[in-house]
């Protein structure tokens, strides 16, 4: 079977149909996250990583302060939640551009194994939550003995 380059010259109709959903695609994103102008809420960025004896969560909330967010600890499933709250200057300002979520926030993780509740440590540093979620007893693998007969 023969290739054959396309003609980019050459008007296809499928072309129009993909800048549509694009732009519909673009329209509903925007209408969707915003009201009064400025989104409603945010999820925060995690990485998870799994280790032997653990998982540890690193969520991106740069702005907060330990009070605006909270960690629950359920079977196998963590949450965090809060809020980023929006400045609010007695100056008459009017933002001309502005990227910054403001809102609240809830993402909860589900893990493979069962979590020691009692056992998890969390800390907050430069704008970086680390949560610290040990494997339950329960859940870690065990080291079977095979007698031989």
């Amino acid at each position: 079977m023969d290739l054959i380059r396309r003609n980019k010259d050459v008007w296809d109709p499928f072309d129009v149909f993909s800048d549509l959903q694009n732009e519909m695609n673009r329209v509903f994103n925007r209408s969707l996250k915003k009201q009064d102008g400025w989104p409603q809420n945010f999820n925060p960025d995690v990485e998870v990583t799994d280790e032997t004896d653990h998982y540890t969560v690193h969520a991106d909330l740069p702005g907060l302060k330990k009070e605006d967010f909270d960690i629950s600890v359920r079977g196998n499933q963590v949450t965090i939640k809060g809020e980023r709250k929006k400045e609010h200057e007695k100056k008459e300002k009017n933002a001309y551009f502005t990227e910054r979520l403001y809102g609240s926030f809830s993402r909860t993780l589900e893990f493979p194994t069962e979590l020691a509740a009692e056992k998890v440590k969390a800390a907050y540093k430069d704008g970086v939550l680390e949560v610290t979620l040990p494997k339950s007893e329960t859940s870690k693998p065990k080291q079977i003995n095979v007698e031989v007969k």
